[in-house]
């Protein structure tokens, strides 16, 4: 049985709903049969139960079909496994710490023992949802978010983990920083990183 349902999105596309499976995976499954069968794509874009699939001409496309095989098809692997080396100097590690009711080196530890996945890419270029966020560390956006975050900024907000990618405002906890840039415009793409990626943290400092 299908785990997804497709239906129109504009002239082109496709919205696909994937409550049951990985969006990720099935956007690379999607990308992998598309280069495959020289079937032309504009883009493939993973949110976080749906995926967006723009063809250059959808008439030369059963979108069914297309996801059908996708879907029997055997998993690709990986995208790929990036550690990130982080300073836990966050002004809001102390907070984390009290709403979780942890000591802030577990914090750290928990934060750095887990293996998170890169679910999709939102709110602006680059910046990259990373799910897997252990309950004991699941703490709420701040009430008054800053006008300002620095590039680098790693923090937590509910389900989520991510990494600033480059100056913006936020609402998330910042609980460390990091030095390793995830956002480079000589890269193509320049997002470091990429949906179905595996992330790690490493405490540095």
């Amino acid at each position: 049985m299908a785990r997804w349902t497709a239906r129109r999105a504009g002239e082109n596309g496709y919205l696909v709903d994937v409550p049951d499976a990985d969006p990720a995976q099935l956007a690379d499954g999607v990308r992998g049969l598309c280069q495959e069968r020289g079937i032309g794509l504009v883009e493939v874009v993973p949110g976080m139960s749906t995926v967006l699939i723009v063809f250059q001409d959808p008439r030369a496309v059963q979108i069914e079909t297309l996801l059908a095989e996708v879907d029997a098809a055997p998993a690709s692997g990986e995208v790929g496994t990036l550690t990130i080396d982080v300073q836990y100097d966050g002004p809001d590690l102390a907070e984390v710490a009290a709403l979780t009711g942890l000591a802030e080196q577990q914090v750290i530890d928990l934060h750095t023992q887990t293996e998170f996945r890169a679910a999709f890419s939102g709110f602006a270029p680059g910046f990259a949802y990373l799910t897997g966020v252990p309950q004991q560390l699941r703490v709420p956006r701040r009430p008054d978010p800053r006008p300002v975050v620095p590039a680098g900024s790693v923090a937590l907000a509910d389900e989520f983990t991510a990494v600033y990618p480059k100056r913006l405002p936020g609402g998330w906890q910042l609980i460390g920083t990091t030095q390793q840039p995830l956002w480079i415009m000589r890269r193509n793409p320049p997002a470091v990183i990429r949906p179905g990626m595996t992330v790690r943290f490493r405490q540095v400092g």
